[in-house]
């Protein structure tokens, strides 16, 4: 050993001389067994870096998120929503620079299935809710109304303008609250509401009605896209009448004349409503 040089001075001397003794295919084949490990750790991190401040950029709010649920979505309609989402950006004039536009038909949501998947579209709901970043809930009649139970919806007498109530008031989907419980109503409970008889379209058959959705016609672009087809069985039938396909304002929507534009966008003011 040199005098002053230390042990790991000598072998980082030793390892320099060995390196010049070898060619370029020896010199790649020592770096690949000494420092592979450390390579693909530094690769790694380097990746996740770059992914994180890519999106942390590029992040955007939602301007708007439609939630169609229970859509019941075949492959042919499974690359719409992608194409209404910008389709509806440019027409609403949403900034696509500021905000992101998202029609989500991938959620499902039932009773009878418990699973993971269920129960996180479930945290899902709530939390958006509760952020305000959920614009507006479509769904058939059974989920619809255990949402309204639970007080989701905006009353339409409170966001919609008078020309807008004249418009959709025969579309009008009402919810009685004197059926409603006693105590705070989570959704995510098991209630069964297919007991009552109810038509939800009928106010006069109620004790305390009020107007929180309108009812999507069957002339519209959720249909001719194959959206909730399903609901033509009979089986499907909720509370002693057919199930609709429903369009709520939810209460933590800040700004319900977009979804006044989603319905027209949809054609459903002039297709059928």
């Amino acid at each position: 050993m040199a005098i002053g040089n230390s042990v790991g001075d000598e072998i980082r001397e030793e390892r320099r001389k060995a390196m010049g003794r070898m060619s370029p295919k020896e010199k790649f084949a020592y770096f690949w067994d000494y420092y592979k490990i450390h390579a693909f750790v530094t690769v790694a991190v380097v990746i996740a870096a770059s992914s994180f401040i890519y999106q942390y950029a590029t992040y955007k709010d939602y301007g708007f998120y439609a939630a169609l649920i229970n859509a019941g979505v075949s492959d042919v309609s499974a690359a719409l929503p992608e194409t209404w989402a910008d389709e509806f950006q440019a027409y609403a004039e949403i900034d696509p620079d500021e905000y992101e536009v998202y029609i989500d038909t991938s959620m499902t949501l039932s009773d009878t299935d418990l699973s993971q998947y269920t129960m996180a579209n479930q945290q899902k709901m709530a939390a958006m809710m509760q952020t305000g970043s959920l614009s507006t809930i479509v769904a058939e009649t059974a989920t619809f109304e255990k949402y309204a139970q639970a007080e989701y919806f905006c009353p339409l007498e409170d966001v919609l303008s008078a020309e807008e109530l004249e418009k959709y008031r025969p579309y009008f989907y009402y919810t009685d609250t004197a059926t409603f419980p006693d105590d705070d109503y989570d959704p995510t409970e098991v209630r069964d509401l297919s007991v009552l008889t109810i038509d939800h379209s009928d106010p006069s058959t109620m004790e305390d009605p009020v107007a929180v959705g309108i009812i999507v016609t069957e002339d519209n672009a959720l249909a001719d896209a194959g959206l909730y087809a399903y609901l033509a069985d009979s089986k499907y039938d909720y509370q002693g009448h057919p199930a609709d396909v429903v369009l709520g304002i939810p209460v933590s929507n800040s700004q319900p004349e977009l979804v006044v534009k989603f319905l027209a966008y949809l054609q459903l003011g002039e297709q059928g409503l």
